[in-house]
């Protein structure tokens, strides 16, 4: 049996990404409320089952949003995700194209976050840094040009709203 699907089969794949303290984890639960059809997944549950390997990891979830995409749904993983890496999972071919959007928020508040986590302070100047790296290229290292959505003082139906909104415009 010939596992290739045709172009015309294939489906978008999105992924919410952003540093660590943007909001990823916590706008997933609304948007499984207002996306009922689609299947949102936390790229980090794997590293909460002992999976430590990033390629690993994201290879394992583009397979389930193939699986997903074989049974006629779409899907959502919210988590830190780079396009060079995405590009290299086995199943990426699969998809007819995929879609990053940026959960961004200033630094005062991502450092508040993520010391609420008890990261150390290297880890959150970097993390910094990451995000400040995102949001100058979102317009230059992903095509289209990645959105930026800022959790800094939105609630998080009003995140949701905005994430449904971008996925929408590609169905």
């Amino acid at each position: 049996m010939d596992n290739e699907i045709s172009s015309k089969q294939k489906v978008p794949l999105f992924i919410v990404t952003g540093s660590s303290g943007s909001g990823k984890t916590y706008v997933i639960n609304e948007l499984r409320r207002i996306l009922p059809n689609f299947d949102i997944f936390d790229i980090d549950n794997l590293r909460e089952v002992g999976i430590s390997d990033e390629q690993q990891i994201r290879n394992v979830w583009l397979r389930v949003a193939r699986n997903t995409a074989e049974s006629g749904r779409m899907t959502i993983i919210c988590g830190t995700a780079m396009t060079w890496d995405i590009e290299k999972c086995i199943d990426f071919p699969y998809f007819k194209h995929v879609y990053y959007l940026n959960l961004h928020c200033d630094d005062e508040t991502r450092e508040k976050r993520l010391r609420e986590r008890n990261w150390p302070e290297e880890m959150i100047q970097d993390y910094k840094k990451f995000a400040k790296w995102l949001f100058e290229n979102a317009d230059k290292e992903y095509t289209p040009s990645m959105p930026i959505v800022d959790t800094t003082n939105a609630d998080v139906a009003d995140v949701a709203a905005q994430i449904k909104k971008w996925v929408l415009q590609y169905i």
